[in-house]
């Protein structure tokens, strides 16, 4: 099994539209889009959900009012905050003590110096995680809810659950759709990877950023390759970025024109080469058929313990419509 990656240093720089893209052409193969603080990889593949999951990322601590005495020990340890002794609160006993949620960050202090025990850590639902199907294949995507954490975590969860999915349906090939930037959950997306792909764009910007991720991959071990995204509007930042690319041992494969084509694509809710034979599908075609050859020499993906998907119950849904 091989899995491609697809990141960029910074957002903004096209790296859905090419993911959308190179998901319908490799047909059929498992999607994930790793991307969880800001999902939209689903608003082009257009699937259906078959199976929903709460991603539970951490614990916060409870008070259990039937057995706390009310000492106020856990108030002075808490370095948060986020414990209160308001007399008379609607929310607590008379009084009593009220534990924030947005404030407690489950580090377990005071369920450690609690003298009555009446404090334990609970699993907190961070978000949902989802098993969806599209006309290409399969889509494992993710909410978090407003304001939450381990984002890393729960991209860690999905390869997990891609990967076992994956196995059990002998499919070939996974597609990532990695977040933007060099953080806790881009780590998360490339580690043990066959291939990476950075989508760039021939801006100041988009050469630091492409520089900063191409040190990221070569740190972490992952081949890299690079494409440059609208590379006609500034072809003298686009040849710097090339020649920086050549430093950092990230080939450039492709050079995708501007092209609005890509805008009434998305526009209509499609992949553009779907929609269009203009310039711009025609070179993410040719980054398809590259990258499937890179990925024929690239080694295959080694998995650990994988989370349990009930695979009778995709095989019993009837998606009208949808084909794999």
């Amino acid at each position: 099994m091989k899995e491609l990656v697809v990141i960029s240093g910074k957002g903004g720089t096209g790296k859905t539209s090419l993911t959308a893209a190179l998901a319908v052409l490799s047909s059929p193969c498992v999607v994930t889009d790793c991307d969880v603080d800001a999902p939209d990889l689903h608003l082009v593949l257009q699937p259906q959900t078959i199976q929903q999951q709460p991603f539970v990322g951490g614990r916060k601590a409870c008070i259990i009012t039937s057995t706390c005495r009310k000492c106020g020990k856990c108030v002075e340890l808490c370095r948060f905050g986020a414990i209160r002794h308001k007399k008379g609160d609607a929310e607590c006993e008379e009084g009593g003590f009220l534990i924030d949620a947005l404030a407690c960050e489950g580090c377990g202090v005071c369920v450690d110096h609690c003298p009555e025990r009446a404090i334990e850590l609970r699993p907190n639902v961070n978000g949902q995680w989802y098993l969806s199907r599209f006309h290409g294949g399969y889509l494992f995507h993710a909410t978090l809810d407003v304001g939450s954490e381990n984002s890393g975590k729960l991209v860690t969860q999905l390869r997990r659950a891609a990967h076992e999915f994956a196995t059990k349906r002998g499919v070939p090939l996974i597609l990532t759709d990695g977040p933007p930037g060099i953080g806790c959950p881009v780590i998360a997306s490339l580690t043990g990877a066959s291939l990476a792909l950075i989508v760039t764009e021939p801006t100041v910007a988009g050469l630091h950023d492409f520089e900063r991720i191409a040190r990221l991959c070569r740190q972490l071990g992952v081949p890299a390759v690079t494409v440059i995204n609208k590379a006609d509007i500034n072809p003298e930042t686009s040849d710097r970025i090339a020649n920086s690319s050549i430093r950092y041992g990230t080939d450039v494969i492709g050079m995708i024109p501007f092209d609005s084509d890509i805008v009434r694509a998305q526009m209509a809710a499609r992949s553009v080469v779907e929609v269009s034979d203009g310039p711009a599908a025609r070179a993410m075609r040719a980054i398809h058929s590259t990258v499937m050859s890179r990925l024929e020499k690239a080694l295959d993906v080694h998995s650990g313990e994988f989370i349990t998907i009930d695979v009778t119950q995709i095989d019993n849904v009837k998606s009208k419509g949808v084909t794999t």
